[in-house]
């Protein structure tokens, strides 16, 4: 009894929010999904969390949350962590949706209510919503440090492709992962103006974010997790 009571004694409760919705599954160039990239960050976070002795939990999501797994800190319940990431890699990916409300506000609400006293609460995602998709998941986030929760926001994204547009100049069909919809374009005639935009998105997040005072990080797939892994450890000793 003595032991198990020293176990589930924890310093802190965090929850890793993940995004498993089909834009996730974009390779781009560096060869590995965002979907993959992001569940390997997951991962690491969580081990280092149980060994702190920290309890961790995960809610993943699409259209939904079809993964809820409540923080605890035991070795058994980070296998059970781990588990659950690799089959979501492996899924089958989702069908197709058609907009509607941010499946990322509703998970940051549920986590939010969940959860019963301060914690840490990890988003990893490539934050692709609609205008009024944005604008929930800001409230989401404001909702969540109202309550006292700290924040921290993995926005997760092939650089090459996704910001710089990085695509030859020949005709190129391009598909929206999230509505099955397909634009055949020549990207020189669309990459000024696309990465004016996308890095006006990256600007937009990161000041939102700023204000409610939740800690922003982008993340390329083609790079290492040292970036990740060290602006979250640096948010770690700034916690209690």
């Amino acid at each position: 009894w003595m032991v198990k009571q020293y176990e589930e004694e924890t310093n802190l409760r965090h929850a890793v929010v993940m995004d498993t919705s089909p834009s996730m599954r974009y390779e781009g160039r560096a060869g590995v999904s965002k979907l993959a990239y992001g569940a390997t960050l997951a991962a690491a976070l969580h081990t280092l969390m149980v060994r702190q002795r920290d309890a961790t939990g995960l809610a993943a999501f699409d259209s939904t949350v079809h993964t809820l797994l409540p923080p605890r800190a035991t070795r058994q319940h980070l296998r059970g962590l781990l588990t659950s990431l690799d089959g979501i890699v492996r899924a089958e990916p989702p069908a197709v949706r058609d907009g509607g409300a941010s499946a990322v506000a509703q998970a940051l609400d549920e986590v939010a209510q969940r959860l019963p006293r301060r914690s840490l609460v990890t988003v990893i995602s490539d934050l692709f919503e609609t205008v009024d998709g944005a604008d929930q998941i800001v409230r989401s986030l404001r909702h969540l440090r109202h309550r006292g929760h700290e924040v921290l926001v993995f926005h997760v994204l092939d650089a090459q492709t996704e910001r710089h547009f990085a695509f030859d100049d020949v005709p190129v069909r391009f598909r929206d992962l999230e509505s099955g919809e397909e634009l055949t374009l020549q990207p020189a005639q669309l990459r000024e103006h696309y990465t004016d935009a996308a890095e006006a998105f990256v600007a937009d997040v990161q000041r939102r974010c700023r204000e409610i005072e939740a800690d922003y990080v982008v993340l390329d797939t083609a790079q290492p997790y040292d970036h990740a892994l060290a602006a979250y450890l640096q948010k770690r000793r700034r916690l209690p």
